[in-house]
């Protein structure tokens, strides 16, 4: 695709566009609303949307994750703030999940999975804790009465897992608050830079947003600029990388060995919200942004086949070239952003290849919702993911292009006061 011809027809600024992206969003809340179970459970879906069946997977399909019924929760309140009918009482019930049958009465803190029966996982994790404040914030910006939750869940980050002296959150914990593991995580680090942001958004309250930020300061502009944008993924506990880390476990869903490609992407555009939360001071944001980009599609993009590899060394070859739908959203949001921010043509560029690849491969447009992993080839494979495991990425991608840069989706979708079919007015 020419340069020119994407200076003069940029797909953010055509109703047709923003309608077909207008149109995909309905279509995931649509074909994920059965995972509210007729139960009240929250269940994984398959191809069909239907209770996917892990057997196979050697899983235990009778467990409800934390980290689906938050990310259900936060996803439906960005559909409610949307004006889609059916979101409310899909965000109602995963609050009352999340309050009722994940919360620790006695320890504090909230399970990692549930069954009928009570706890199933009982650890504490920094990863699962940041969606819950995630949900919590972005139900609150919908207008649900989840102030409970917000408070208690910022009391439980606040007490075992914020770390002031460093300015970023330990890994995880036993049920009685015994450390697990001598690790520290980039990537719950980067979801609670993320849920910070969206509670800053729902509050107005600073603590949070400088929270964000001294994350992305110690996460990016420390430990990704030293490495040359090659993010190390896991440390220590005293923050030195451990580059060696999982060597043996290319395709661990949270935990890979290597440079993961998706999160460099979803971090430029973390960095930009954070950027914007401290009133566009720190212009070391920007330039990260654009730095994490451009090393992700360099080094991260298959140039015969289309696709990003999952993670690659950091000698910049492939490490696992296995290609997964969320790093894709991951792209098409953060292109989206830069577009924005800055205007470059380049962005757009890459905005409609990511598109072109998601429309090709992943979107699944007979039935709904994006297929989860593809080989090396683009043939569809299967493990760690199965089924369709995911509204959130994918529904962010799909709705952040219409929206002007914002510290959280659900807090530009709340202050959006014009027609969501309108051209938006990018930087020149």
């Amino acid at each position: 695709m020419p340069d020119q011809d994407a200076a003069t027809q940029r797909w953010m600024t055509k109703p047709t566009h923003r309608a077909w992206l207008v149109r995909q969003s309905e279509q995931l809340l649509d074909f994920f609303r059965p995972t509210l179970d007729a139960e009240g459970r929250f269940i994984e879906l398959d191809d069909e949307g239907q209770k996917l069946d892990l057997g196979g997977a050697g899983r235990d399909d009778s467990l409800q994750q934390v980290l689906n019924v938050a990310r259900t929760t936060h996803s439906y309140a960005i559909g409610e703030l949307l004006g889609v009918p059916g979101c409310a009482p899909i965000v109602e019930r995963g609050l009352q999940a999340l309050w009722d049958e994940h919360r620790d009465r006695q320890a504090g803190g909230y399970f990692q999975s549930v069954d009928s029966s009570g706890p199933r996982d009982t650890t504490k994790a920094a990863y699962s804790h940041a969606f819950v404040l995630l949900a919590a914030s972005s139900a609150m910006a919908a207008g649900h009465d989840s102030r409970d939750l917000f408070t208690d869940v910022c009391q439980v980050l606040d007490e075992h897992f914020w770390s002031d002296d460093v300015g970023a959150t330990r890994e995880s914990f036993t049920r009685n608050w015994e450390e697990v593991e001598p690790y520290r995580g980039a990537n719950s680090n980067m979801h609670l830079c993320e849920a910070y942001l969206a509670a800053a958004d729902a509050t107005g309250d600073r603590l949070f947003s400088n929270r964000a930020q001294r994350i992305a300061a110690l996460v990016i502009n420390d430990k990704a600029r030293a490495n040359q944008w090659m993010l190390p993924e896991h440390f220590d506990v005293q923050w030195h990388p451990q580059l060696d880390y999982n060597h043996d476990r290319l395709d661990d869903p949270f935990r890979p060995y290597g440079v993961t490609i998706g999160h460099l992407l979803e971090w430029s555009r973390l960095t930009l919200s954070t950027w914007l939360a401290g009133d566009r001071t720190d212009d070391w944001m920007k330039e990260v942004s654009t730095e994490l980009f451009d090393r992700a599609v360099a080094v991260g993009w298959d140039t015969r086949l289309g696709g990003l590899s999952y993670t690659v060394d950091f000698d910049g070859s492939a490490a696992n070239p296995d290609k997964y739908w969320w790093p894709v959203a991951e792209g098409i949001a953060a292109s989206a952003t830069l577009l924005q921010v800055t205007g470059e043509i380049k962005y757009e560029t890459w905005y409609r290849k990511f598109w072109d690849f998601a429309g090709q491969h992943f979107i699944d447009h007979a039935r709904g919702g994006w297929y989860a992993e593809l080989d090396p080839s683009n043939r569809r494979k299967f493990g760690p993911w199965h089924g369709k495991p995911d509204l959130y990425h994918t529904l962010q991608c799909s709705l952040l292009p219409l929206l002007p840069p914002a510290l959280s989706l659900a807090g530009a979708l709340r202050d959006f006061s014009g027609d969501i079919y309108d051209r938006p007015t990018l930087a020149r």
